[in-house]
């Protein structure tokens, strides 16, 4: 037995009204069961005891179907507009003694006091105040669920229409109790519906697109990474995040994949993400059209079992890693998963298009140009990027800068030869450059000639002996030869 206040994953377990898991995963029976749940003994003491008043006399004066289908209206009505109002986790009795005393205040007032005596308080002048001071009570408190409350009056008022005491002289049919929970299952389906709907989210700045559950919602990560979830903070919570990795040369899924492993999943360790259980991959796959990298884990954590599938797409000098992760217990949200990823998109980033901009208002100028073009090539498209930087080339000739960049560019998409004779060229301009020494070395190395990039590198080194980036590819390098020799 649970003692005192009860935490919200338990409230999530037994069935309250969870926005996303209602929309998202289907279960839309909880907009009945969380009528039934309460957060603690005082709430639930309070909402007997006026449902207790309230529900005794609609029972005693009214058909018991009929009460019974105006509970379920109510308690459908209130979840109903709690969902549309928010996708909050909310539970409680108090939108059926909303619908109670809505039913009593139309019933009393249509069947007038002399023939209603047992509705006198409910039908008088000071209950439609009283009723407003709890709802305006509600409104400025924190924590309370006002539209449901709001919707379960509404559905009273409503119903009490359509209600007749037992001795009326005419005797109401048997169907409208059915009929008005007909209907009430009809708006709440429309409420489900219209909540259930996806968006696309873009960044600009990743040149990223994806669709979402509307309901989803950004959050603050203080990590450079774009983080959705669906709202919820423990049990069934579910999250996207979006992370472009710089790696400075042509981006490689797979080892990224692989150090996330390491960082992130240690098997059967306390990780970032939760403690794995089974980690898969990675394996190769398609992300919006592009080759990746894909690594599959069942993880253990404070909110329960949760899946996680993390994605790492090289593009060009970047790889963006892309992790989702939900409860493993509601297999429905593998399906929510699986169309966001279906409908990844990879757009043109804001860098590239500002920079085409800047390249055709001043198409004499070799800066534009030179930017454009490199932007290109650390994006992953070198043959786009060497007609803007042969322009800059041609326009500002002494740049050192545009011809190594060239030279890059040549030998990225394969045109060996021409790149190696644009590496010389940056070389004969500046022969002390540790950028024209990187790309000569870049050109024995798309030779072949092992031997002969490692003395390029070694004559870079001693131009700048303390460039990290020429150190760590100077012992690459080397690992690399000895291991062609044992082999």
């Amino acid at each position: 037995m649970t003692r005192g206040a009860v935490d919200v994953d338990a409230l999530v377990r037994w069935g309250a009204k969870a926005g996303p898991l209602v929309v998202e995963a289907g279960q839309g029976w909880r907009l009945l069961t969380a009528n039934v749940l309460h957060r603690d003994v005082l709430h639930l003491a309070l909402n007997l005891l006026v449902l207790a008043a309230s529900g005794g006399v609609l029972e005693r004066t009214c058909r018991r179907s009929e009460y019974a289908a105006l509970l379920c209206v109510s308690g459908l009505a209130t979840m109903s507009g709690s969902l549309a109002w928010s996708g909050a986790v909310s539970v409680g009795a108090s939108g059926l003694v909303y619908g109670c005393i809505g039913a009593l205040l139309v019933l009393g007032r249509r069947h007038r006091l002399e023939r209603a005596s047992k509705l006198r308080w409910f039908s008088g002048e000071s209950a439609l105040p009283t009723v407003l001071v709890f709802l305006w009570m509600g409104w400025t408190s924190v924590g309370v669920d006002n539209a449901g409350h709001l919707g379960g009056l509404v559905a009273g008022l409503l119903t009490g229409l359509f209600l007749e005491p037992r001795d009326a002289p005419t005797r109401s049919s048997r169907a409208k109790p059915l009929l008005g929970v007909g209907v009430a299952v009809v708006v709440a389906a429309l409420v489900v519906w219209e909540r259930s709907g996806w968006r696309v989210e873009r960044d600009d700045g990743f040149g990223v697109s994806v669709a979402m559950p509307q309901g989803w919602r950004g959050e603050l990560d203080g990590q450079g990474r774009r983080t959705f979830s669906n709202g919820l903070s423990g049990l069934g919570r579910a999250t996207f995040s979006a992370e472009a990795i710089e790696t400075g040369e042509s981006g490689d899924g797979l080892s990224q994949a692989r150090h996330f492993l390491e960082e992130s999943l240690p098997l059967g360790a306390p990780g970032p993400e939760g403690r794995a259980v089974e980690v898969q991959g990675p394996s190769t796959t398609r992300v919006g059209g592009r080759v990746a990298q894909r690594l599959r884990a069942e993880l253990e954590g404070p909110g329960g079992p949760r899946q996680l599938l993390a994605l790492f797409v090289p593009r060009g000098e970047w790889v963006y890693r892309l992790v989702f992760t939900w409860p493993a217990q509601w297999p429905a949200y593998q399906d929510v998963v699986g169309r966001m990823v279906a409908e990844l998109r990879f757009d043109e980033p804001s860098v590239l298009r500002e920079a085409r901009g800047r390249a055709l208002l001043t198409p004499g100028a070799p800066g534009p140009q030179r930017e454009l073009g490199g932007v290109l090539r650390r994006l992953g498209q070198p043959r786009e990027a060497i007609l803007p930087l042969t322009e800059s080339v041609r326009l500002a000739p002494s740049h050192v800068g545009t011809r190594v960049e060239l030279a890059r560019a040549l030998l990225d998409a394969g045109r060996v030869e021409e790149g190696c004779h644009a590496a010389d060229e940056a070389g004969l301009y500046g022969p002390s450059d540790t950028g024209a020494l990187e790309a000569g070395v870049r050109c024995e190395l798309s030779r072949g000639a092992l031997a002969r990039a490692l003395e390029r590198l070694e004559a870079a080194r001693r131009v700048d002996p303390q460039d990290p980036r020429l150190r760590a590819a100077e012992a690459a390098l080397r690992g690399v030869m000895e291991a062609s020799k044992r082999e």
